[in-house]
This record gives structure tokens, sequence and C-alpha cells, in this order.
């Protein structure tokens, strides 16, 4: 089994999401959390030309960050 790490944030300026792949140059971005799923999926299949070297597990890490301020 092959298995692949995406972290995900908010993109706080233009809004949306942005996904990278950890150790990987696969990179994505969406509106919204489902559309990033997909888009996730289709950069994954673009970034490996052989679906032998395609991860057949992908863990997707959507991190959210909050500043607390006293």
């Amino acid at each position: 089994m092959k298995e692949l790490f995406i972290e995900a944030h908010e993109d706080r300026v233009d809004g949306g999401y942005v996904a990278s792949a950890i150790g990987h140059g696969i990179h994505t971005q969406a509106e919204t959390l489902d559309e990033l799923k997909m888009n996730i999926l289709e950069a994954v299949d673009c970034f490996f030309d052989n679906p032998s070297d395609a991860p057949t597990v992908i863990h997707l890490r959507v991190i959210s960050e909050e500043v607390l301020i006293r």
C-alpha cells in the first residue's frame, strides 16, 4: 500500500483552501473542502504518470489555526 500525506489550510487572504503533498511537488487549491478533495485526486493523477506509482491511500490533514489575544 502506497500512502501520500497532504496538508491543507484555509487561505485567509483569498479565501478557500490550499493543499500541498509532503515530500512531493503536488499543490492545489479550491473554494470548498469537497472541491479540494476532488482537486487533490486530479493533481495526484497528473503528478504520477504511471498509475502503478500512484498512492493507493491519501491522508488529508486540514490544519486550522486560531490566534487568541488577551
